[in-house]
């Protein structure tokens, strides 16, 4: 179906791709995978008409063609779906799936065909619930990214490159998600699978090809390779350097926060406790409940029931600023609308904090900033670059050394490496477990149970807004499962 040969591209004389190869069959699934710079996106974005190749030929079919518009691209059969969602959030369904080339009838759009043609092709691929008169606002991200695909579907796209479709979805929506690719592959799509879970590309794909600074590595047959083969061509070391060593109990050091009987609008009953150089993971569903957790523990959406100490004195921060003079820190999900300025530079991101909750501590000193930012080792253009420009490993880095700077006793982190490669989500993980050594208590939200498996020394389980459970260090994904679903059932059962 797709051949690319010998592709190169340079920006401002620094060469980006290096004769890159890639092919794809009608119905595969062929996984892109590579750190941040490895020179996906730019791959991807030449086959999408975006750019120019300095070099290097591309054939559909076995035409030979060059797009030098989006629209070629696209005319071509081929379709691009960004991690970074493309919808008009107070458009409806129908809308978005026709921008720019709604049917008409009597030269006024035809509102009725459009509708009616949104949802045969959401009939098409199996989604069900979802409105072609839905505004996109309303909808979840799991249904925003089912939109943004028939949009593409709507074009009688061919060749479907997905760039990170899962990054922003929790597992169970992942797991629909990846049932939706499965579906399209098997209509006979052809589809480029750009992913930095590699369950994901092992469940997904056929073949996985590797890029590396710009060249291609490997491209391998997925059934007959495993992780650590991908990892080693990926970074040049094994997957079992993700995760540093685990806390023994005789390092553990005094409570530094504690919770009995906590609750509000959307969490009750919590009880629990994070020791000095312990790593505590959360796990649960999508609206378990674990994000509200770290709210209220962060004075966001504060607890107005039961207490709460940190660093043994009583505390129930009514809002963020009470949190943080306490020695709270919360790196969000969200880190590009609420962990960064992301048009200030990297100085300036890191000094975010101390500027704007003076605590009984002396804001960082430029070196001790630089100190910083070279403790999560950053890759920047130096500390004036910013934050826009960095990769997403990078700038989740940047929101770290802000947190930092602060010096808190509690660390939250949720979602600590979505949209991160395996190299920064490595450098990630050694640095969690290197403050928990210093003496802070972690505390980790993940929607990636492996990750949390690897990094926890011991895991909480939430379901329905309560901790469901509590389990020890390497517990199985089986059984956090159980817990996290079956903490609901036996609810029900009891009432």
């Amino acid at each position: 179906m797709l051949t690319m040969q010998g592709v190169s591209k340079s920006f401002l004389g620094v060469r980006v791709l290096h004769d890159v190869e890639l092919s794809l069959e009608a119905g595969e699934v062929h996984a892109l995978v590579g750190e941040n710079g490895a020179g996906k996106s730019t791959l991807m974005k030449i086959l999408a008409g975006e750019h120019l190749p300095d070099a290097g030929t591309l054939t559909i079919d076995g035409t030979e063609h060059s797009f030098s518009h989006p629209a070629q691209a696209q005319a071509a059969g081929i379709g691009i779906i960004h991690q970074e969602f493309a919808l008009l959030a107070h458009r409806t369904v129908a809308e978005n799936v026709f921008l720019g080339r709604e049917p008409t009838r009597y030269g006024l759009v035809d509102r009725r065909a459009m509708e009616r043609r949104t949802a045969e092709l959401l009939d098409r691929i199996g989604a069900t619930g979802i409105s072609p008169r839905t505004p996109v606002h309303e909808l979840s991200v799991a249904r925003r990214q089912t939109v943004e695909i028939v949009k593409a579907l709507a074009s009688e796209v061919r060749i479907l490159v997905m760039d990170e479709p899962t990054a922003p979805l929790a597992d169970h929506e992942a797991g629909q998600l990846a049932a939706l690719v499965r579906r399209l592959a098997a209509r006979g799509l052809g589809i480029l699978y750009i992913s930095h879970r590699l369950r994901e590309v092992f469940d997904l794909s056929q073949r996985i090809t590797v890029l590396k600074d710009g060249r291609r590595v490997t491209t391998l047959t997925t059934r007959d390779t495993d992780a650590d083969t991908v990892v080693r061509a990926m970074v040049g070391r094994d997957l079992g350097a993700y995760y540093p060593p685990r806390a023994r109990p005789e390092e553990l050091g005094e409570q530094r926060l504690t919770v009995r009987g906590g609750g509000n609008a959307r969490i009750s009953g919590i009880d629990l406790t994070l020791r000095a150089g312990e790593v505590v993971g959360v796990a649960g569903l999508q609206g378990s409940g674990r994000t509200a957790l770290a709210r209220a523990l962060f004075g966001a959406a504060p607890f107005t029931t039961g207490a709460m100490t940190v660093g043994g004195r009583p505390l129930r921060p009514a809002r963020p600023r009470d949190a943080i003079r306490a020695g709270i820190a919360l790196v969000t999900e969200d880190r590009k609308t609420e962990g960064l300025a992301l048009r200030q530079s990297v100085r300036d991101n890191a000094l975010l904090v101390t500027r704007a909750v003076p605590t009984r501590s002396r804001p960082p000193t430029g070196r001790q900033v630089t100190a910083l930012l070279e403790r999560v080792r950053l890759r920047a253009d130096g500390e004036d670059q910013q934050a826009q420009y960095l990769s997403g490993g990078n700038q989740q880095k940047v929101v770290i050394a802000k947190w930092l700077a602060a010096r808190p006793q509690v660390l939250l982190f949720d979602e600590p490496t979505r949209g991160v490669d395996v190299g920064a989500k490595a450098a990630i993980h050694t640095l969690v477990r290197e403050l928990a050594r210093e003496g802070l208590a972690v505390l980790i939200i993940s929607s990636e149970l492996p990750e949390l498996i690897g990094m926890s020394d011991r895991i909480l389980v939430m379901s329905e807004g309560r901790l469901a459970g509590e389990l020890p260090a390497g517990a199985t994904e089986e059984t956090i499962m159980r817990v996290a679903t079956g903490g609901a059932e036996a609810r029900r059962g009891a009432a």
